[in-house]
């Protein structure tokens, strides 16, 4: 019998699609939206989106696959073992997929219509923000982003908090590093919009940082569950 790529995993796949695609159509889409607005006023409701789309996602889908919907958070829970190799792969193409076809779905709303930038969400880097501070901006984002996920995980039992733990956590980031970088911390969010708009600039900073955050933010839980396994022996 022949089967389909990952469908061990169907149910884990499925749940990192959705929740990435509504991530990045609700996300990338309130960026677009809030080029209407004023620029206090625009942040806040970015912000707002991001964090409550992702707080939504972890409550509703968190049972099924963890709800990452995000390469940098998959990467830091494999890095501590919290999820098994073969699903990494798994885990970032559903992510990638999700994301892409989101922000060609924000490109059939809104590409056409004036009012709306060509730039359809995609992040870049404000003026005098040069790429190896973008970088620094990411990483950092994306290390204190990636550590809440993962105390989420460790620590934190009810699906409440820990929705509120992360979503909370990025909604502060975005209002913090929104008007420097675009504060993705998350490269399936950025490569989505990319891909739909072709507005490529930069888009290396948003590789680089978020994995470079991650690789930073698995350190401390190595650290403290390695020291636990040698109590515990």
């Amino acid at each position: 019998m022949v089967s389909v790529p990952f469908s061990a995993r169907k149910r884990e796949c499925t749940s990192e699609f959705l929740g990435t695609y509504l991530l990045v159509l609700f996300g990338a889409g309130s960026v677009v939206i809030s080029s209407a607005l004023g620029s206090t006023v625009a942040l806040l409701f970015v912000a707002g989106v991001f964090g409550g789309t992702v707080a939504v996602v972890i409550f509703l889908l968190g049972k099924y696959s963890g709800a990452h919907i995000n390469p940098a958070v998959t990467i830091a829970h494999a890095l501590v073992k919290r999820i098994r190799m073969e699903q990494i792969l798994p885990y970032l193409l559903f992510q990638g997929l999700g994301a892409i076809v989101a922000a060609f779905t924000l490109r059939i709303f809104f590409l056409n219509r004036p009012i709306f930038p060509a730039d359809l969400g995609a992040t870049e880097l404000a003026p005098g923000v040069v790429p190896i501070l973008g970088i620094t901006y990411e990483a950092i984002g994306t290390f204190l982003l990636c550590s809440a996920a993962l105390i989420a995980t460790f620590y934190v039992r009810s699906r409440v908090t820990q929705s509120a733990l992360v979503g909370g956590t990025l909604f502060v980031l975005i209002l913090l590093l929104g008007n420097l970088t675009g504060a993705s911390f998350n490269p399936a969010r950025s490569i989505g919009p990319a891909l739909s708009s072709e507005h490529w600039s930069n888009l290396y900073v948003y590789l680089t940082g978020p994995f470079l955050g991650a690789l930073l933010s698995a350190i401390p839980f190595r650290l403290i569950e390695r020291r636990r396994a040698i109590r515990d022996t």
